[in-house]
């Protein structure tokens, strides 16, 4: 089965989202996705977009997506930060995951980037080896903190009590 990879289209996220709720289901976290449609749209095609996304594309029917933003590193200068690889569960093993890398490797190089990071579930071994296969290093050393709305919103009124 003949796929292709291009640039995402306003009218794509609709099939972002499922993708997204996809990869949260598999990383046993489904509730916590809020994001919508709209915000995907206004988030990725307005203004100044957040976001790069890439989708794999069989028959008219998107069913991969590589979806990166820029950061900056005070050790590195630009990188590039992959937030969701993902393929349907139905169309694994075609070659998609590692055309839809292959994309987000080869755009981060062309606008220099001298980093490319990404996290990755400890569990999630399939998803370990095929990146190590790939060049990538995984740090066991570092660990991923993060604030949700609820706690940022308690921080904020409690001014970091």
């Amino acid at each position: 089965m003949d796929y292709i990879i291009r640039d995402a289209k306003k009218n794509d996220m609709k099939s972002v989202l499922k993708l997204i709720q996809e990869l949260a289901l598999f990383e046993r976290e489904p509730d916590e996705v809020i994001i919508t449609e709209d915000q995907l749209i206004k988030d990725g095609f307005y203004g100044h977009p957040k976001f790069k996304c890439f989708v794999a594309e069989i028959e008219s029917e998107v069913v991969g997506i590589a979806l990166l933003y820029p950061r900056y590193s005070t050790w590195k200068g630009n990188a590039m930060h992959l937030e969701d690889l993902i393929v349907t569960e139905k169309h694994r093993g075609k070659g998609i995951g590692f055309a839809l890398f292959s994309k987000f490797i080869k755009y981060s190089h062309d606008l220099n980037v001298k980093r490319v990071q990404w996290v990755v579930l400890d569990w999630n071994t399939s998803a370990i080896d095929f990146y190590k296969k790939n060049g990538a290093i995984i740090l066991d050393d570092w660990r991923v903190a993060l604030m949700d709305d609820k706690a940022i919103q308690k921080f904020v009124k409690n001014e970091g009590i």
